[in-house]
């Protein structure tokens, strides 16, 4: 009995370990991305659950329940949540496509972007990411709410600002400020004449 809470207590200190190099982890990414921080404790509540979760099976298991009723109650929990969740899909996938936006997205607030849709022009600023969608301010001055499973459906574009200059308006602006060559302007003539 001794070593199954001795094990209990290594499992409590772990996931209390890894649960701080998350919230740490989360946090460091958050401040990278410029995440606000609101959706920097949504995504750690959701992670953290979760290791919960794993965590009280293995807990459940090492005090001797037994492995087919631990996972009898698993797969019955998976199961329930399964089903709940397949009638709001749009739902998990957008927490799911959230998550992975906080972490994989190459894109962050105050970016102006444009999504691919053959429908209507989608180009704004980014206001805000949060768990279930993007916020956009058009151009136009209206907020569209775009959810984040479409997101990673289509093709977005990060466009760059007007403030700085792009490589072609550089090579254009340098060609049209210096003269042509007399070599090349009499080349470009004597092609122009025989045509």
């Amino acid at each position: 009995m001794t070593t199954q809470i001795f094990i209990c207590a290594i499992c409590l200190a772990v996931f209390m370990f890894i649960q701080r190099q998350l919230k740490y982890f989360i946090s460091q990414q958050a401040k990278k991305k410029q995440v606000n921080e609101v959706r920097s404790r949504l995504v750690t509540r959701l992670l953290t659950y979760l290791l919960f979760f794993i965590t009280a099976s293995i807990m459940a298991v090492s005090l001797g329940l037994g492995y087919q009723e631990v996972s009898l109650f698993v797969s019955s929990a998976f199961a329930v949540l399964g089903v709940a969740l397949f009638a709001q899909w749009s739902i998990l996938s957008n927490i799911t496509a959230g998550v992975l936006i906080f972490f994989a997205c190459p894109y962050r607030i105050g970016d102006k972007i444009k999504i691919v849709d053959k429908d209507e022009d989608m180009t704004g600023i980014i206001v805000e990411i949060s768990l279930f969608h993007v916020i956009i301010k058009r151009d136009q001055g209206d907020v569209m709410t775009y959810p984040n499973n479409l997101m990673l459906q289509k093709a977005v574009i990060k466009v760059p600002s007007s403030a700085t200059p792009t490589r072609t308006s550089n090579i254009s602006a340098s060609t049209t400020q210096t003269p042509m060559p007399e070599t090349i302007k009499t080349v470009t003539q004597e092609t122009t004449d025989t045509n």
